[in-house]
């Protein structure tokens, strides 16, 4: 049986990347949520702070099922 190590990196390499930039997007929803939350009633900034978190979870939502698509297929 014979590994392709080079294979095996790249795969590995994608998945820490994919990963890393989920969360960070994931985190910079949440964080929008909380600053919309501190933000004052009726100002453009918690608008903008909620406008960007649900951004962020949208596209980790596509995402996700992106990656399902590719399974699946």
């Amino acid at each position: 049986m014979k590994i392709d190590w080079a294979a095996l990196g790249s795969v590995f390499g994608v998945s820490l990347v994919a990963t890393v930039a989920l969360v960070g997007l994931f985190t910079l929803g949440v964080v929008g949520l909380s600053k919309q939350e501190s933000a004052t009633a009726g100002g453009g900034s918690a608008v903008l702070a909620r406008t960007g978190a649900y951004a962020c979870f949208a596209l980790c939502a596509a995402a996700v099922a992106y990656g399902i698509y590719l399974i699946v297929t």
